[in-house]
């Protein structure tokens, strides 16, 4: 089943609305013999990690690529690109030479560059479980920003931190493998610090731009039992609430600060330093229930049966390659249901990431979700959200972490062989998007 676009034109956003399209280093570029290891170059060099076997040793090429791909970020007509600075590159010697020329061609594109630094590539030698990791971090954060920041005026500081706690240090499913369940706590909070003391240090060099990168959706309980209702509450606090609250409240939600490791308070303080913007990466709702005493495979990964909810199939709605659920109206949902929860304590949103994964090149289910996506993201800014920004995932067909090659999310298809680009059907939609839209 596909949902068919509304054959009505997608309504008029603001004149300034950012329109764009993301990536990621790891994804995209390659070149790995020239930057130091990450923790994703360690895991997938285990057998069994990565399900086609593949690694991102060369992905996309795009280090050596990027005058191409930046082309096709010209042709396509988007205002800004989001990409991300690999710390491990920048690590070595010369490696902030190409996000230089990387930068400097975007500029002459007339392609506003919007770097994230940090994107799940974190250097094997560091360990989100240690504090000590959050400092170093700033470190590089300062050294990326005195290099880039005569050209670089918006910042994202960390990319899905629930994620890479969640998949990489609870579950094992990502980098660096741990299956630490709720002993992966410290991560979630380091990573959070990080972004906080991030945020001073890109103060510090003068920027005036800055964000952070959450993933969030809607969480729907299967029924209005208790303990479904209970196992809904708890998924909903693990998966936004643990990651929102401190940045734009400066506190966790109840009972859980008392986990985190260090001067919690002191922390916090840092940790909610104001935003310039506040960034969003949607795919879908989640469907959750009490547990149901067995390990539960969804979406790509196995939730385990000891974890307090179990996640459902959404019924009635179409799926994309990846089995994930296609509902528009979460965006609005999640998006609104923000607005009220923090009110003005939460600044400009920008949705940093929404995309699928579909094969082939006549993508027309990919232009069906974006189609249904933007119209719902419309009706956001409508109920009064103030939203500034729609970045695609992703400009390329990439490296989809654990699943390896077999996940297409680009707007550009990419044979990973020659590395030849092909611009989809989709890519072709976007244009004449954002043509309509100036």
């Amino acid at each position: 089943m596909i949902r068919r676009m509304a054959t009505d034109p997608i309504p008029q956003f603001p004149s300034d609305f950012l329109w764009g399209v993301s990536t990621s280093a790891h994804q995209i570029e390659g070149a790995a013999d020239q930057r130091g290891l990450s923790v994703w170059d360690a895991f997938t060099a285990e057998p069994g990690r990565v399900k086609d076997g593949s690694t991102a040793a060369v992905a996309c090429d795009h280090y050596h690529r990027y005058r191409e791909d930046v082309a096709l970020l010209a042709g396509l007509g988007v205002d800004a690109y989001r990409f991300s600075i690999s710390w491990p590159r920048v690590n070595s010697p010369n490696g902030l030479d190409f996000y230089d020329r990387l930068v400097d061609e975007l500029c002459r594109a007339g392609v506003r560059p919007v770097p994230t630094l940090f994107h799940w590539d974190l250097p094997v030698s560091l360990d989100w479980l240690k504090r000590d990791t959050a400092l170093s971090f700033a470190e590089y954060v300062s050294t990326v920003a005195d290099r880039l920041g005569d050209r670089v005026t918006k910042w994202i500081t960390i990319n899905e931190p629930a994620e890479h706690t969640l998949f990489g240090h609870a579950l094992g499913a990502h980098a660096p493998g741990r299956q630490l369940m709720f002993d992966a706590l410290p991560a979630a909070h380091h990573q959070l610090l990080a972004h906080g003391l991030a945020v001073q240090a890109l103060r510090a060099s003068g920027a005036t731009d800055i964000g952070i990168a959450n993933s969030h959706g809607p969480t729907w309980p299967v029924s209005q039992e208790q303990p479904d209702l209970e196992a809904a509450d708890f998924y909903d606090l693990l998966l936004n609430r643990l990651f929102a609250d401190p940045v734009l409240l400066g506190e966790y939600p109840e009972g859980i600060g008392e986990l985190m490791p260090g001067d919690v308070p002191a922390d916090l303080k840092v940790i909610g330093e104001p935003l310039d913007f506040y960034g969003v990466n949607y795919y879908a709702p989640a469907r959750v229930g009490a547990p149901q005493g067995t390990d539960i495979e969804f979406g790509g990964l196995t939730i385990p049966a000891e974890l307090p909810f179990s996640v459902r199939e959404i019924d009635g709605v179409p799926v994309t390659d990846f089995g994930w659920p296609v509902v528009p109206e979460g965006l609005t949902e999640l998006l609104t249901g923000f607005h009220e929860r923090y009110g003005d304590r939460l600044p400009p949103v920008v949705i940093t990431e929404n995309g699928c994964s579909y094969e082939g090149v006549d993508d027309q289910e990919r232009i069906a979700y974006l189609d249904g996506h933007v119209r719902a993201l419309h009706g956001a800014l409508a109920a009064g959200v103030d939203v500034r920004g729609y970045f695609v995932w992703s400009l390329l067909d990439n490296f989809e972490w654990a699943e390896g090659y077999a996940r297409r999310f680009g707007l550009v298809h990419v044979d990973f062989e020659t590395q030849t680009r092909t611009p989809k059907a989709s890519y072709g939609w976007y244009q004449e998007l954002l043509r309509a839209q100036r």
